[in-house]
């Protein structure tokens, strides 16, 4: 058995943008995907301030300009490279960062718990 599960192929998530998945067996905290050019970076959708998700548009992530992630329940800004929060009421804390690996075929493969 494998210690990996699929999360979506890279294709499916647009260049520079985020996209929100739904944890394993429909646990409450899922996770969120943000792509810059052949690289994702996958995060738990939870914010270290009060553990809450991230999005309240459903795969809104990122500020006006793509280049940090938001908190929309109370404006945290975040790293995209590594989650750490640089801005909010969570500054110096980090999002719980994934370990996602792309194949050959371009999919995106995360932990089999990731997000439990």
């Amino acid at each position: 058995m494998s210690d990996e599960r699929l999360l979506c192929r890279l294709e499916d998530i647009v260049d520079g943008k985020s996209k929100g998945f739904p944890g394993p067996n429909g646990s409450f905290i899922g996770l969120f995907a943000v792509r810059q050019g052949g690289a994702v970076h996958v995060f738990v959708n939870s914010c270290p301030h009060i553990g809450v998700p991230l999005d309240m548009v459903p795969d809104r992530f990122l500020d006006g300009q793509g280049k940090r992630i938001v908190c929309a329940v109370h404006g945290a800004y975040f790293r995209i490279e590594d989650g750490f929060c640089t801005a909010g009421p969570c500054a110096g804390d980090s999002l719980e960062q994934v370990p996602a690996r792309i194949d050959d075929q371009g999919q995106v493969w995360v932990p089999l718990d990731a997000g439990a």
